[in-house]
């Protein structure tokens, strides 16, 4: 989850929170790719979650990345909970899922040198004190009780908060995982168009790769559990946001979208306060209650955006949010899949052709679809593996047409990033679908195989 923000100075006009997000817009040539995922950290012989502090923790992994390969603390009252080096930033979700949020680079090529990089320093650290990580969307075997709790204030008030509007929100924060990418938009109609098409193809994003058929140490009768939690986690902030479809849409419409959800906090002099359910309307007439008189910061405003949860969202950029976290190599996939798809206009084009017909109803159990059967999903006469396919041929054709070499010019372009995705098309089998295999098969029910057979 995010840090922070620095968006600026106070807000003394309404018209400023739209133009925060306008000022995100880039000419083509300075779009860049930011890819962020998390993953599992767990103890190598007792299999069980890593602690905040001790000899075999977090607080150790971050520690070494600190001291051995130069990355710069990042504290919060007195506890380091977060480093930052080359524009990149590790940070930790609730339950210590460790994130990298990468920097913002050109291609696919650089993202995943860039996460290459990151996990093998991590496992540098992690081996020297008996530590494992492992990507999954959500927590295999370990309970709600079992998961440590980090040391950050936004955390506590979240969780205090999730069992008053959903059922699953603390499952979220602390027992799943994802792999996101951050892209750019060059102006209003075109954030417009890549964000119908990021939330109409979501699903086929989610289904890809479905990797959470695990939960509380069994099968739960989804490819995707972790897109199971986010449809019952707080229905104000989450979901597919069928306005974003309706004529005149732009960032006003945003804005409103926005303010209307319920606010999380106000951060002041590294202090979380409490602003659970109020208002971010009654905080710009000053008449927050956990602020009474105060007006918000352009920064506040950064932060209120971040706490707005659907399946794909804009800030001054735009992330795709609908991926379960994976294996190493399928990491590069996810930005390569969307990078395709968004920055070469007549993918771009193509995807929306693709979708633009589809109604609310189909977009909604679609995403209901990826979450329970994956790649196997049919909605009416939407295939979802022959809708992936298609996808996946206009994302490989755009990153045909970027043309951006890799390898010292030794690979012409980026398309094999997608050959993960392509073998799951060509088998029908997606992550999920193969732990299913495994543990039906050589495990013989013994879940506890996923930690050894699938760690970094």
């Amino acid at each position: 989850m995010s840090i922070p923000q620095s968006g600026g100075g106070p807000i003394e006009r309404h018209e400023q929170l739209a133009e925060y997000l306008s000022s995100g817009c880039k000419p083509r040539e300075e779009w860049r790719i930011g890819t962020e995922h998390e993953k599992f950290g767990f103890c190598q012989d007792s299999l069980k979650p890593l602690p905040y502090e001790g000899t075999r923790s977090i607080l150790a992994v971050l520690e070494g990345l600190r001291d051995i390969h130069g990355w710069a603390p990042v504290s919060e009252a007195g506890k380091l909970i977060g480093l930052e080096k080359d524009g990149a930033n590790v940070s930790l979700e609730p339950g210590g899922q460790l994130e990298l949020s990468g920097a913002p680079l050109v291609s696919i090529h650089e993202t995943c040198d860039e996460v290459n990089a990151h996990l093998k320093d991590v496992k540098d650290i992690a081996d020297k004190i008996g530590v494992k990580f492992i990507g999954l969307g959500a927590a295999p075997i370990w309970s709600h009780d079992e998961m440590p709790v980090m040391p950050k204030g936004r955390y506590k008030l979240m969780t205090d908060y999730m069992d008053k509007v959903g059922t699953m929100g603390k499952s979220m924060m602390y027992r799943t995982c994802t792999v996101q990418v951050n892209l750019d938009f060059g102006s209003e109609s075109d954030m417009v168009q890549k964000l119908r098409v990021a939330l109409a193809l979501q699903p086929v994003a989610t289904a890809l790769f479905a990797n959470s058929p695990f939960f509380d140490g069994k099968v739960n009768g989804h490819k995707s559990w972790r897109s199971r939690v986010w449809r019952d986690l707080d229905a104000d902030r989450t979901g597919m946001l069928p306005f974003v479809f309706e004529e005149g849409f732009g960032f006003e419409r945003w804005v409103e979208y926005a303010l209307d959800v319920p606010m999380y906090f106000v951060y002041r002099d590294g202090v979380y306060i409490d602003a659970l359910g109020q208002s971010f309307r009654d905080f710009l007439e000053g008449k927050l209650p956990a602020l009474p008189g105060e007006t918000p910061t352009l920064s506040d405003w950064a932060d209120h955006l971040t706490t707005a949860f659907p399946e794909a969202r804009i800030k001054k950029f735009m992330e795709m949010r609908g991926a379960d976290g994976g294996p190493w190599r399928r990491l590069c996939a996810l930005p390569a899949f969307w990078t395709g798809l968004m920055y070469d206009q007549s993918a771009l084009d193509a995807a929306w052709d693709l979708v633009k017909g589809w109604t609310t109803e189909q977009r909604d159990a679609l995403r209901v679809g990826a979450s329970e059967q994956g790649l196997q999903a049919v909605v009416g006469d939407l295939n979802m593996h022959e809708l992936a396919q298609e996808v996946v041929a206009i994302s490989e054709a755009g990153l045909k047409a970027r043309a951006i070499p890799g390898a010292g010019g030794m690979i012409p372009d980026e398309t094999h990033f997608l050959n993960a995705l392509k073998e799951s098309l060509e088998s029908g089998k997606t992550p999920a679908d193969e732990l299913l295999d495994r543990y039906h098969g050589d495990w013989n029910g013994d879940l506890t195989r996923v930690y050894s057979e699938f760690s970094y």
